[in-house]
């Protein structure tokens, strides 16, 4: 088995389009690797394909499908469909595995592939270095090869999973809502799922080209869902990400809602309803401090987990925790579903809010959000950070400096040659300041 990742990364490879690892020729390598690694686990050699919107998803969709079908398995072809609703399709259809074609928030020229495996369940480290292995190896050959058949009701089947996840009788009527779909994998399904459940919706980044993806529109990009939802006096903004797996949240003021927040308020329903098992909820270490200290108070229990939301999702399975997700917006409903959802987060903050009866902007205000100042410091080199004396003696000044009223973290980026430094404080002006020294020591040490 290999000792280091070649093609995966945090969350499966990813690259432009048409160079290497994104090329016709890699993807039929890895389409083929995923079905020698899963077919017939399951009882099935089915493997089903989705992709987003980006012009080159065909490109490599019909790459991957090849591969598939050289390895003797059959290719189910999804079409657009969010990242979510490929992993629901490859539990609930007992496939082998799913193949996801798309680069998530990354602009239009970027691609990626991300392998769902049985059980619509994230791969572990060993599962996809497996199968970098098995793309490297000689290919089977042979008149037994597999065919591609489509899956004409896919966006169908995930809109159905979607309204029954709010239980019967759910009704959106009276509520007013904007939804950004970033022109990528959610703009039909989402809004043809709220817009059956009785709300009035406005919409942003609909009309895909294949270029437009995340171009100035979705989750990271959210000005303007705020400008829309205060001209349009909606009660909520939702936007997704490319692939929909995240969602970002905007009140009925144009107010941008983190994602603590939103976990924030999805942890106070479900413990209020007897859901939250163990009362815990698992967040990452970059999470707000506000949010510690609004489940504190609530009496939950926040179990920290490392940055990404795979970690996140070992951290649920490890304790039994049914809420988890990071302040970019990924949020994993695991009472629901097995992966993030971002659809799936939009309907639960509007059922949220309407079964509390308060405004979006009032139910936030649950959580403090303490300033937080974030600085990436390019570095040279990766040295333990307890090694560096001008940096570990930078930190202790900044902790004895807050005095117990904020935080410190320090760490290298995992895919990145940067330092991360985060501050959070009591106001904006000290937090800044504090972050602005330490970065400086990162940039004269390191």
């Amino acid at each position: 088995m290999a000792s280091a990742r070649r093609l995966f990364g945090t969350d499966g490879a990813r690259g432009r389009a048409n160079e290497e690892p994104m090329t016709p020729e890699t993807a039929l390598r890895l389409g083929r690797a995923v079905a020698r690694q899963f077919r017939d686990r399951a009882g099935t050699s089915e493997i089903y394909i989705a992709k987003d919107t980006r012009a080159s998803g065909d490109m490599l969709e019909a790459a991957v499908a090849a591969g598939i079908c050289a390895a003797h398995a059959t290719a189910r072809l999804c079409g657009v469909l969010p990242t979510p609703g490929l992993a629901f399709l490859v539990a609930q259809r007992k496939a082998a595995a799913g193949v996801m074609i798309s680069a998530s928030h990354n602009p239009f020229h970027d691609n990626g592939i991300k392998v769902i495996g049985p059980g619509g369940e994230k791969l572990t480290d060993n599962e996809e270095l497996s199968i970098e292995d098995l793309a490297g190896q000689s290919p089977e050959t042979g008149g037994d090869v597999g065919r591609t058949l489509p899956v004409p009701d896919a966006e169908q089947a995930y809109a159905d999973f979607l309204r029954r996840s709010l239980g019967p009788g759910a009704s959106f009527a009276g509520l007013r809502v904007v939804l950004d779909c970033g022109n990528g994998a959610a703009f039909r399904v989402a809004p043809e799922v709220f817009e059956s459940l009785g709300a009035s919706v406005s919409l942003l980044g609909v009309s895909p080209d294949g270029t437009n993806i995340n171009a100035g529109c979705g989750s990271q990009e959210p000005g303007p869902l705020m400008e829309k939802v205060k001209a349009e006096k909606a009660h909520l903004g939702l936007a997704f990400d490319g692939d929909a797996d995240r969602c970002i949240a905007v009140d009925e003021s144009g107010r941008r809602i983190s994602g603590d927040q939103i976990l924030l308020i999805l942890a106070r329903r479900l413990l209020r309803e007897n859901k939250l098992a163990g009362n815990k909820m698992v967040a990452t270490v970059m999470s707000n401090l506000g949010l510690s200290l609004a489940l504190k108070e609530m009496g939950v229990q926040l179990v920290v987990a490392d940055v990404g939301d795979r970690y996140v999702l070992e951290a649920m399975r490890e304790t039994g925790a049914v809420l988890g997700g990071e302040d970019s917006g990924h949020v994993i409903l695991r009472n629901l579903h097995t992966t993030g959802d971002g659809t799936l987060t939009g309907l639960a903050l509007a059922s949220a809010m309407l079964t509390e009866g308060r405004p979006l902007s009032r139910l936030a205000s649950l959580m403090k959000v303490f300033p937080q100042v974030l600085i990436n410091v390019p570095v040279a080199s990766k040295p333990e950070l307890a090694t560096v004396g001008p940096v570990v003696r930078a930190i202790a000044d900044a902790e004895a400096a807050l005095a117990g009223k904020g935080r410190v973290l320090v760490r290298y980026s995992g895919t990145r040659s940067v330092c991360r430094v985060m501050v959070e404080g009591p106001t904006q002006e000290t937090t800044e300041k504090i972050a602005q020294a330490i970065a400086a020591t990162v940039r004269s040490s390191i």
